[in-house]
């Protein structure tokens, strides 16, 4: 099994030993270079836009691209990702810092490490495996729906300065502000959503973030000169540093060392850090570890397939771990991987883990040196970028692609994750997700067990069967959801027999359900004197009557190596007759 290592594999800094055992070079150090700027450039403006729709500061989005970048680039097991805040977590982040705060938030983010840790140890990267497809689109597609949602103020202008924790609430006060559309805003939304989606026609190397918010700021400078107020980045957000200096926008420092629960919570104040709030921020936290590790190794196999390389999925864990726990202390969000940027990252000619590091560190440079005139970024810009997100995130040509070629079984699903993450909670729409998926796999299997009557099939039976006989070919797994249906037509066919040959040659599994209802089958029929033999078992079911020490009784309950020896068994009588 040498082709699934990578399932298994775990090492610290496991993609970045791989390409340095292969042997990098300069001309790979210059392609990663360009490849980290690339990246770089799209990052800075996504992470403040997510950081803003997970309500904090645009900064916290920056240090989380810069310090969360920097360290699962170097302690991960993915060669091409590049890690940072994500709109997949905005659905969680919101309400998070609604009722906890920043404090909260970054607590929260570490005890997600701490998880994502504990899943690196326990080997639990190669069941990315086991979610269906149905799952993460349909949770893909309600964050994607949520975060469309939550950037419809800044779009239209409309005054709303607080969104509420539910999805219903939020379409209702947005509703109820409709009435104030701001058309300036929505005209500078409209041209940066119109540009991103042209430019790249024009097929050039330069990302279209770049251009689109720079042709966005002139148009707002301009719109806002003739009288218009179309909020932007320096009018919504303020700072006061520790030395008493104030000002809007970014404050231009690096991010720097504080206690995450310091920071501000509720209303300003810092959360008490006690065994009662720990109990209150397990179940996000535990959200946002399974979340991160889905998407971190969704991330991977993305740039598997694009790349044809292997990420070891554990190593990946440990790194999205170690990096969760590091960034809050330094003021960032939690992180993960980033599909777009990592493709971005893939396209623009990265060779190595490096060229995410180097992403991390020209943000860190754009920080240090651009800060005063990232105040200028308007609102309805960043709005439309996360619209593009929410979109790309949404994968809608993959969720029409499934509901047009898939059994119901998957689309039931995929209708129920989207709902229930939109209407309810991402946790449990997965939660929900995965058992309903399982459940309608397991009845499909459990409907593929049959039972058969070959009694007249002379291919396979090779001597005649009395008339009060019957041979029976059970055909599937003898589980629990399969069990007691298989046995009980069994029991109903018995009723107007002498005995019944079953032939369990294409049985592979027996469970502790078909135990037991098995054992249920020969207690009523050693009641009535009915005969059962059984030929042909497999090794898993003999392994487990074994083990539960069921045996042969006499001549009512016999077991046969082949399904000639239980022939001839009931067939001799009638032959001496003749």
């Amino acid at each position: 099994m040498s082709h699934r290592a990578y399932l298994f594999s775990l090492r610290l800094s496991h993609a970045l030993r791989d390409v340095l055992n292969e042997g990098y070079s300069k001309h790979k150090l210059l392609k990663d270079l360009m490849a980290g700027c690339v990246v770089g450039v799209i990052a800075i403006p996504l992470a403040m836009a997510l950081a803003i729709a997970s309500g904090v500061a645009p900064q916290y989005g920056l240090y989380t691209a810069i310090i969360a970048g920097f360290f699962i680039a170097l302690t991960g097991g993915s060669r091409f990702s590049v890690s940072g805040p994500t709109a997949a977590f905005v659905v969680i982040l919101h309400p998070l810092v609604t009722q906890h705060g920043l404090g909260g938030l970054l607590v929260a983010s570490i005890m997600a490490g701490i998880i994502l840790i504990a899943m690196a140890y326990a080997r639990l990267g190669r069941f990315i495996e086991y979610i269906p497809e149905s799952v993460t689109l349909g949770f893909t597609s309600g964050i994607g729906i949520v975060i469309a949602t939550l950037q419809i103020p800044d779009l239209l202008g409309l005054p709303v300065t607080g969104m509420p924790e539910h999805y219903p609430e939020k379409i209702a006060l947005i509703a109820t502000n409709l009435h104030v559309v701001d058309f300036a805003s929505v005209l500078v939304g409209a041209f940066t959503l119109g540009f991103i989606l042209l430019w790249p026609r024009l097929k050039t190397p330069v990302p279209a973030h770049l251009p689109a918010l720079i042709f966005a700021c002139s148009l707002t400078a301009l719109l806002n000169r003739y009288g218009f107020d179309i909020a932007t980045v320096g009018s919504r957000f303020n700072y006061t540093l520790a030395n008493g200096l104030s000002g809007s926008g970014i404050p231009p420092v690096l991010p720097h060392f504080e206690w995450p629960w310091l920071r501000t919570g509720i209303n300003g104040i810092a959360i008490t850090l006690n065994w009662e709030t720990i109990r209150e921020l397990i179940p996000a936290a535990f959200a946002i570890a399974m979340l991160g590790a889905i998407e971190s190794l969704l991330c991977a196999v993305v740039l598997d397939g694009m790349s044809g390389k292997r990420h070891s999925a554990n190593s990946e864990l440990l790194g999205q771990g170690i990096g969760n726990i590091i960034t809050p202390f330094f003021g960032g969000i939690t992180a993960t991987a980033a599909i777009a940027r990592s493709a971005a990252n893939f396209k623009a000619g990265a060779q190595s883990p490096l060229a995410a590091i180097i992403h991390a560190l020209f943000v860190l440079l754009a920080l240090f040196s651009l800060a005063p005139v990232l105040k200028y970024l308007p609102m309805p810009a960043l709005a439309a970028m996360l619209v593009v997100v929410a979109w790309n995130m949404s994968e809608a040509h993959k969720a029409v692609h499934l509901i047009k070629t898939s059994p119901l079984s998957d689309i039931i699903v995929f209708i129920v994750c989207l709902s229930l993450t939109v209407w309810i909670d991402m946790v449990i729409a997965i939660t929900t997700g995965i058992v309903l998926a399982s459940i309608l796999f397991m009845r499909e299997i459990a409907n593929m067990t049959t039972l058969t009557d070959i009694s007249k099939n002379k291919k396979t039976v090779s001597f005649p069967v009395p008339d009060n006989w019957k041979v029976m070919k059970v055909n599937g797994p003898l589980f629990f959801a399969a069990a007691e249906r298989v046995f009980g037509e069994i029991n109903a066919e018995l009723k107007s027999l002498e005995g019944i040959v079953l032939y369990m040659e294409a049985v592979p599994i027996l469970d502790a359900g078909g135990l037991a209802a098995l054992a249920r089958l020969m207690s009523d029929n050693r009641k009535s004197g009915k005969k059962m033999y059984f030929a042909e078992w497999q090794f898993q079911p003999l392994k487990t009557l074994a083990k539960a020490k069921v045996a042969p009784a006499g001549d009512q309950v016999r077991f046969f190596s082949s399904l000639e020896h239980a022939l001839e068994h009931i067939s001799i009588p009638d032959l001496e007759t003749l």
